[in-house]
């Protein structure tokens, strides 16, 4: 096998993010349910027999040491391997979203790599290289949607109805250390429970709970305001995923076409529109040794 084409990357929303509290060292105690979309960057990974590491940029440029690289070099270095790759990257997911392309881009790296590299480690040692690289990674590695706890560290599956949701982006970004050094950010939401927000029917268990973070965000980033207002406007139930910029809103099952039109009509330059649909499990959950 010399390499591997089109390997899918998907975003996540968060469908609410409470924090519960905060641990003696400042990282933050959090509750979440984290849903898999169908908003995805690809990878391309081809073999490098030398063991240089390099990456194309096929969409928007990355930064030039993104999480792809440090994935691809945390795996070489970790396994010894003497094999290298050269990773091609379609960006399509927005950064500062909140939506974890990064770190999905950087799970879909790991993935690859040790197919390609024929490591076969098991899915234990690929998420704790990918928790080095950032607390989003080993749920993306995982392959489940799942109810996070903790930092970000203890996960949960879940299975989720299939839906359809709004998700725009606005133009600006958000900086997250600022949102979570912010005085005026709440930090003390009661924990929920995972089976009684299991127990939810199919509407209610996306409107479940509230984001935490989004109060504050609304005040750094008027965009997110405006985006949320967007949403709510048309009739339907806007939040903040994350701690990025990105909002979204579950589509009625009847939804017309009119209303997915107007949502994308006119936007202003730089924010982006997708209508997605959540997924059940990661596209490469089968990869997983």
């Amino acid at each position: 096998m010399n390499a591997l084409y089109d390997l899918p990357a998907p975003a996540k929303l968060n469908l609410f993010l409470h924090i519960t509290g905060r641990r003696p060292d400042g990282y933050h105690l959090l509750q979440s349910a984290f849903m898999l979309i169908d908003w995805c960057d690809t990878l391309h990974v081809e073999l490098r027999r030398d063991g240089g590491l390099s990456r194309e940029d096929l969409g928007p440029a990355l930064p030039p040491d993104d999480l792809v690289l440090r994935a691809a070099r945390a795996l070489q270095q970790s396994s010894g391997t003497p094999l290298g790759a050269h990773i091609g990257v379609l960006k399509r997911v927005p950064a500062q979203a909140g939506m974890g392309g990064g770190s999905s881009d950087a799970a879909t790296c790991l993935l690859a790599l040790n197919r390609l590299w024929n490591l076969h480690l098991p899915l234990a040692d690929l998420a704790r290289i990918g928790l080095a690289l950032g607390a989003d990674v080993p749920f993306f590695l995982g392959g489940r949607n799942a109810w996070v706890e903790g930092i970000g560290e203890q996960l949960t599956p879940l299975v989720l109805p299939p839906a359809r949701f709004a998700v725009l982006k606005p133009a600006a970004g958000l900086d997250t250390r600022e949102i979570f050094s912010s005085p005026d950010l709440h930090r003390a939401t009661e924990a929920a429970i995972v089976a009684v927000f299991a127990a939810q029917d199919g509407k209610r268990i996306f409107r479940f709970g509230h984001n935490d973070l989004q109060p504050v965000a609304q005040r750094l980033c008027p965009q997110v305001h405006q985006a949320l207002q967007r949403l709510d406007a048309h009739g339907l139930s806007a939040r903040m995923t994350g701690s990025g910029s990105a909002v979204f809103a579950q589509l009625p099952n009847d939804s017309p076409q009119g209303l997915v039109d107007d949502l994308s009509r006119d936007l202003p330059e730089g924010w982006q529109y997708r209508t997605c649909s959540n997924l059940a499990i990661h596209p490469l959950s089968d990869w997983a040794t």
